[in-house]
């Protein structure tokens, strides 16, 4: 484990930091993407101001929150209230697009390349942009999968026909783009009716989003194949020229993607460790002369990166 003492903060020129990533990735044999919340936060996935009052104005004005994360948590007093606040969270931020072409462009970059992603984020924006399902691992759930909250048995279901009723049941039409609307002076309804709580289909429990909180979380069949993908892909290139590209990761669950890839890196002295990051970007003093830290918002990197004339003639 590196020591956080040996922290080296992202300096040097801008462009110059650009121009050597972009060597990175055109010289890497592999890229292994380690994704976090700041990647999505980049492409307009943000959970307060205006985007939350736009859905959420009426639970923050009965029950004083601010921010989607902290309705998420609040102990509604029914589960028909408890599921129109989740279903139009998970609406918005898992079956609506992002505001912002952030992760296309991520995959502009490296679509060429020989890829895998890493990532906790559980909006399902990779697969949406068009990343190949069998190069991603979200390690931390999918806010489109119901899992049982006991859970009795180890499987999960997709959910999208049940959130889609239970927020038209709250008044909203969901218009040919996917966004939401309400019918001029209307209020959204605050609770879903009973008979669309959904249900354990073995044990009659109410379900919960199969996402990791607690020793609870669901590892069905399908996050163990991508688990197993992730090792193989990481196995079967040891020693090559990989860049470890670390997206808006901080310091949240930093054993999931940001120690590990330090480690890899350190290991393998081929390798090459990018850390992009709009406040937090660092890398560990051992591994610093491999490393290329960026301190700016990631949709303006990539932007960076795709604006150079000859990118297309070097991939």
């Amino acid at each position: 484990m590196f020591s956080r003492r040996g922290i080296t903060k992202s300096t040097g020129d801008f462009s110059e930091k650009i121009e050597r990533l972009k060597e990175a990735v055109r010289d890497a044999d592999a890229i292994v993407i380690g994704a976090g919340s700041g990647l999505s936060t980049s492409a307009g996935f943000v959970y307060t101001g205006e985007r939350f009052r736009k859905y959420f104005a009426d639970f923050a004005d009965k029950y004083g929150f601010c921010d989607m994360y902290s309705g998420g948590f609040y102990p509604y007093d029914t589960l028909e209230e408890h599921w129109a606040y989740w279903s139009r969270y998970i609406y918005i931020n898992r079956f609506m697009d992002a505001p912002k072409p952030v992760y296309k462009s991520l995959l502009d970059v490296v679509k060429e390349k020989d890829y895998f992603v890493l990532t906790t984020n559980v909006d399902h924006c990779f697969q949406k942009a068009g990343f190949d399902r069998r190069r991603l691992f979200y390690t931390q759930g999918d806010y489109g999968l119901f899992q049982c909250s006991e859970p009795c048995h180890r499987a999960t279901y997709d959910n999208a026909g049940t959130i889609r009723a239970m927020v038209e049941a709250q008044g909203y039409r969901i218009e040919e783009s996917g966004g939401l609307a309400l019918p001029e002076g209307r209020a959204p309804g605050m609770a879903v009716p009973s008979a669309l709580i959904p249900r354990c289909p073995g044990c009659g429990k109410p379900m919960t989003m199969n996402l990791r909180a607690d020793e609870t979380f669901v590892e069905d069949e399908g996050w163990r194949r991508a688990a197993e993908r992730y090792e193989n892909f990481l196995r079967a290139r040891q020693g090559r020229r990989i860049l470890f590209l670390e997206l808006g990761v901080g310091y949240n669950t930093p054993a999931i993607i940001k120690y590990p890839f330090r480690r890899m890196t350190a290991a393998n002295p081929r390798a090459v460790y990018a850390c992009v990051n709009y406040g937090e970007a660092s890398c560990p003093e051992e591994i610093a002369g491999r490393s290329i830290v960026v301190n700016a918002d990631i949709g303006e990197v990539l932007r960076a990166l795709l604006d150079e004339s000859d990118w297309a003639d070097e991939q």
